[in-house]
């Protein structure tokens, strides 16, 4: 008998002791595989999510929303208004794709014009270095310093009272070279593009309307170089007498040199504009006798010689030309004719006349 027949069990006891072995270790392998599938499903889902909020902008075709970003507001906050205006369609993504892209904090404060069908790179690119949303003001020629302020209050830049503290502060007033206690007549009128400034604060705004004001002078009117302070002063004053007295392009050079012989000659310059600017921004009535006789209003060029004390309205371009090139002739005197026209004269008798004509309807 052989060592075979004699141990036969030595040939099946291997398999019996690894069987067990096996099976326990399917469901391992389960659990693996389920593992594993859930693992690339979230990565799937991960990618898909940032493929659709980097590429698929929250609208379609989407519009302009106008944002405002406080100064020092953290980037969480930025976002959440972002998501909140369908800027974005996800503060949190936002906030990574930010961090992620190195421009976290360069997120600036302002208002800006973002559009809901823009994608986020477009968002934040805008945000990192895209112009300021811009405000259109529009300061007309003729205006006094408080109409001026109206208007800037009513555009809800600034308030009327920041704006009244601005044109007499006594700094920004050296800083601009201004010989008098305030900024009237300097407030150069034009059409204005400008952020809107922070706290509600005018300042900035009179510095703008100041620097447009000496732009245009030293390109226009004084190329070769600027005179005294107080020969700018003189003519900003006649400019703004001519600007409240004709809106006639044709005329301005006309009613410049009327006053320019006025002067010469040492007559009162009589010129109704001045006297309804002393009476100050509650007067809105016809001016009457009482008016001219009155001694105590500094402006009133029927009582007091010379010029007013300083300009009483901001005159345009047109107007600080004319005084600087009026027209040379003898005329003394003008009345209006009741259509935006003068009737000129050059003895008071031609000009009693025209009165009669064009204001007594004789």
């Amino acid at each position: 008998m052989t060592l075979d027949q004699v141990h036969p069990e030595n040939e099946t006891s291997t398999p019996g002791k690894d069987a067990p072995q096996a099976e326990s270790s399917g469901p391992w392998r389960k659990l693996i595989l389920v593992f594993f599938l859930a693992v690339l499903l979230a990565g799937a889902y991960i990618g898909w999510e940032a493929y659709t909020f980097l590429h698929v902008p929250p609208e379609s075709p989407g519009q302009e929303v106008i944002v405002d970003i406080e100064p020092g507001q953290s980037l969480a906050g930025i976002s959440r208004m972002l998501e909140e205006q369908r800027v974005i369609s996800s503060a949190r993504n936002f906030q990574w794709y930010s961090r992620a892209m190195g421009l976290a904090a360069s997120v600036r404060a302002g208002e800006f014009a973002l559009h809901t069908g823009w994608t986020p790179e477009q968002v934040l690119e805008f945000l990192t270095s895209g112009q300021e949303f811009l405000h259109r003001l529009q300061i007309p020629e003729g205006l006094t310093w408080w109409q001026v302020g109206q208007i800037v209050e009513k555009s809800g830049l600034a308030s009327f009272e920041s704006f009244a503290r601005a044109v007499t502060d006594k700094d920004l007033l050296e800083r601009f070279n201004i010989p008098a206690d305030h900024a009237e007549g300097y407030l150069f009128p034009e059409t204005y593009y400008l952020p809107r400034p922070r706290n509600n604060d005018a300042k900035p705004i009179v510095e703008m309307l100041l620097n447009a004001f000496w732009k245009t002078a030293d390109a226009r009117l004084w190329p070769d170089g600027r005179p005294d302070k107080e020969a700018i002063h003189r003519t900003i004053i006649l400019a703004s007498m001519v600007e409240r007295e004709t809106g006639l392009a044709e005329e301005r050079k006309r009613v410049a040199g009327v006053f320019a012989n006025r002067l010469r000659l040492g007559m009162l310059l009589q010129c109704d504009p001045t006297v309804i600017y002393g009476l100050g921004p509650d007067f809105s009535g016809r001016l009457r006798r009482v008016h001219l006789d009155d001694r105590t209003n500094p402006y009133n060029t029927y009582i007091h010689p010379g010029l007013p004390p300083g300009p009483i309205a901001s005159p345009g371009l047109a107007s600080l030309l004319a005084v600087l090139s009026p027209k040379e002739h003898d005329l003394l005197y003008f009345v209006s004719r009741n259509d935006g026209s003068h009737a000129f004269s050059r003895t008071l008798e031609e000009h009693n006349r025209a009165v009669r004509r064009y204001q007594l309807g004789r």
